[in-house]
């Protein structure tokens, strides 16, 4: 015979809710997993309510006994909610107030003083509190993968791309930690979270607080908060801190979707930069030589379902007058279904991270491919005297005359170079003829000409500034990421 419901209201009604009612209302599928973060609470309930005289030593000592008893059996799945049961709170009290745990007279002195709405929304708190955590740690795995990988690739250098087409050449360690360097600031969002929402709403009732003379600071030090909210109708409904919450995860799951995309297009056969580990990638059921990157594909669009549960969210919220209101109900699906997500998808990705292996040769091989030089061809002008505009000018001639020719700018000749511009190969117009560079012949050598920058390597090792991709400076980098990581989860 199933276990008849119990409702947490009802006085004042002549009957119960209609079924429909009843089936929409119901939230136990979903809120059951706050139920030991509602024990908690009920814990240190009770002794507030006892330091205020309201349990005997004897019934409080009685009472903390039913709740750890009964904590101890929902921790085992001795005790469980049923279909009769509104939520996790019902559920739970139903349970305390059988005679096996505190019975109905000790049982139903728990509930002064406190609401669902000041309860659900501590319990919400908490149960993020402990996912924020979780969330660091996973988080903190893909960034030391991506440390990692960035490491091993040393001064290996890569094309650098915008718009998806080729750019100036980058070490492939520079272009690693530019994924790496997102996720750390999401695990410095998720310190910030946890330092605004570190205050208890528990004591706020409904909406005003209680006249029983009940210390919400001992229930918020109990739960392991170090304040209670200043307002208790903002404490009670207001929800921006799960909205943030899962904002930070949403912005989680977005950089880490960029991460996956750039994998995608790396794996093709066209770019062939990398090679995914056979345990995190799939086959093909009709093509037996595929090779898919189901991981970096499964994230790309796990970030589409996260911007949906965030877009819900704010939508939900946008409309609530005053107080709590019933459409709160709608906070928890959302952020759980997120939490669940990540929980499953990023050791996934950092597993997939951590075993690919990169074809550093082929990278540096095409390093120099769609005329990226062409910015170092510019800024070498610049260096030696001719304004920008028209360096740029100048640089996108030498970049059309070999387009003609079918070739890279490295393979122009000194004597291409100088029908485009004198200064390309040492030699200055002065008026009185030219002066030619100190090697006599115009640079054939490549001192005092373009040439000198006319190299993958040559262009990453000028690119000497803060931030930029010359090997000191990534060098420099991965240091400061390797210590940003630390202090994030020490």
């Amino acid at each position: 015979m199933a276990e008849k419901g119990i409702s947490l209201w009802g006085g004042r009604f002549q009957g119960g809710p209609a079924d429909a009612l009843a089936a929409l209302s119901v939230s136990t599928h979903f809120d059951w997993r706050l139920a030991d973060y509602d024990l908690l609470g009920s814990l240190a309930h009770a002794k507030a309510l006892a330091q205020a005289g309201l349990l005997s030593a004897e019934e409080y000592t009685d009472l903390n006994t039913a709740l750890t008893k009964l904590r101890a059996d929902v921790a085992a799945g001795a005790f469980t909610y049923t279909a009769a049961d509104e939520d996790v709170h019902t559920a739970l009290e139903r349970g305390l107030l059988q005679e096996e745990y505190a019975g109905g007279w000790l049982g139903g002195k728990l509930r002064a003083g406190r609401s669902r709405n000041d309860q659900i929304a501590t319990l919400v708190r908490m149960y993020l509190r402990d996912a924020a955590a979780q969330m660091r740690v996973l988080v903190g795995e893909l960034v030391s993968a991506l440390v990692d990988q960035a490491r091993a690739a040393g001064e290996h250098i890569m094309p650098g791309r915008t718009h998806m087409q080729h750019a100036q050449p980058v070490l492939v360690a520079h272009q690693l930690l530019a994924h790496a360097w997102p996720q750390l600031r999401n695990l410095d969002r998720l310190a910030n979270w946890a330092r605004r929402n570190d205050a208890s709403p528990y004591g706020g009732g409904a909406l005003a607080g209680n006249t029983l003379g009940l210390d919400p600071e001992l229930v918020a030090g109990e739960l392991g908060f170090s304040a209670v909210v200043p307002n208790s109708i903002d404490g009670t409904a207001s929800r921006d801190g799960v909205a943030e919450f899962l904002y930070v995860l949403t912005q989680i799951a977005v950089d880490m979707s960029r991460l996956c995309e750039e994998i995608i297009i790396w794996n093709t056969a066209e770019f062939g930069y990398v090679t995914l580990d056979d345990a995190f990638s799939t086959g093909s059921s009709i093509m037996p030589q595929k090779k898919n990157p189901d991981v970096a594909e499964l994230a790309r669009g796990k970030a589409g379902r996260l911007i949906g549960d965030l877009t819900g969210m704010l939508a939900m919220l946008k409309g609530l007058p005053l107080a709590y209101d019933r459409d709160l109900q709608e906070d928890k699906e959302p952020v759980f279904d997120a939490i669940d997500t990540l929980e499953v998808l990023l050791p996934a990705v950092s597993g997939m991270v951590a075993t690919m292996r990169l074809d550093y040769a082929r990278m540096e091989a095409l390093s120099t491919a769609g005329f990226s030089l062409a910015t170092d061809v510019a800024e070498w002008l610049v260096k030696r005297g001719m304004p920008f505009r028209q360096a740029h000018e100048v640089s996108g001639a030498c970049v059309a005359l070999a387009e003609s020719r079918g070739c890279g700018l490295e393979d122009l000749s000194d004597q291409d170079f100088a029908g485009v511009d004198p200064l390309l190969v040492g030699q200055v117009d002065s008026g009185e003829g030219a002066v030619r560079g100190e090697d006599g012949a115009g640079g054939a050598g490549g001192e005092g000409t373009v040439r000198e920058v006319l190299s993958a390597r040559g262009s990453v090792l000028a690119r000497n500034g803060v931030g930029g991709t010359a090997p000191a400076r990534v060098a420099q980098q991965l240091a400061a990421a390797e210590a940003e990581l630390a202090r994030l989860l020490g």
